[in-house]
Order: C-alpha cells, then sequence, then structure tokens
C-alpha cells in the first residue's frame, strides 16, 4: 500500500497550490480520503474529508475544517486512484506539513497515511 503525496512548495500569500495524492495497493473507490496537516509546534488536524461515494446514494460527500471553508476543496478521481486538494487564498496560517489519509469504514481509524508534503505560505 502506497499514499504519495506532491504539490506542496513555497507560495506567497494570496497564492494557490494543488495537492495530489496518488493511491495504490488497496481498492481506492471503496475508502474515504483525507487530508490532514501539521504545524510545527502544533497537532495534526483534519483540513478535508471526501467520501467514497459508494454507500451514499447521493454521491459522494465532502467535509471541511472551519478555518479553510471557502478557500480549499478537496476531490477525487477513482480512475487515476488520486485524490487532490485545492488550495486557493493562501495564508501563512496555512504552512504545514498535509498529509493524505486512506480509511475503509465510514467511522474509526485511518489505516493508511502518506510521507506528506511541506507546504509553506511566506512573502
Amino acid at each position: 500500500v502506497q499514499l504519495v503525496e506532491s504539490g506542496g512548495g513555497l507560495v506567497q500569500p494570496g497564492g494557490s497550490l494543488r495537492l495530489s495524492c496518488a493511491a495504490s495497493g488497496f481498492t481506492f473507490s471503496n475508502y474515504v480520503m483525507s487530508w490532514y496537516r501539521q504545524a510545527p509546534g502544533k497537532e495534526r488536524e483534519l483540513v478535508a474529508a471526501i467520501t467514497s461515494g459508494s454507500e451514499i446514494s447521493a454521491g459522494e460527500m465532502t467535509n471541511y475544517a472551519d478555518s479553510v471553508k471557502g478557500r480549499f476543496s478537496i476531490s477525487r478521481d477513482n480512475a487515476k486512484n488520486t485524490v487532490y486538494l485545492q488550495m486557493n487564498s493562501l495564508k501563512p496560517e496555512d504552512t504545514a506539513v498535509y498529509y493524505c489519509a486512506a480509511r475503509g469504514g465510514a467511522v474509526g481509524p485511518y489505516e493508511y497515511w502518506g510521507q506528506g508534503t511541506q507546504v509553506t505560505v511566506s512573502s
């Protein structure tokens, strides 16, 4: 099993980045996928999550931390086994290592984690 994040980097405040997480080794389409982040000296926090869609007749559902609502957007491409995080209007407080995570059930612990990608927002 692998989750490989990419797309991090240095960006100025107000800028945008798109993170990608390529998954392999499990049935991606059946898993809830999420993005977490951890800033220096702070606890890891959930940024955004997207359901698999298979268990909800209405399709995929998304959830966001209050601090990123309206600025970040999570999406997934099950054909490519990839989940994305589009980050707009970035702020210095968004600086953190961003991790991709996968969970097989609607609730419970995340089973798989990526190695993380650094996002730095600074002028």
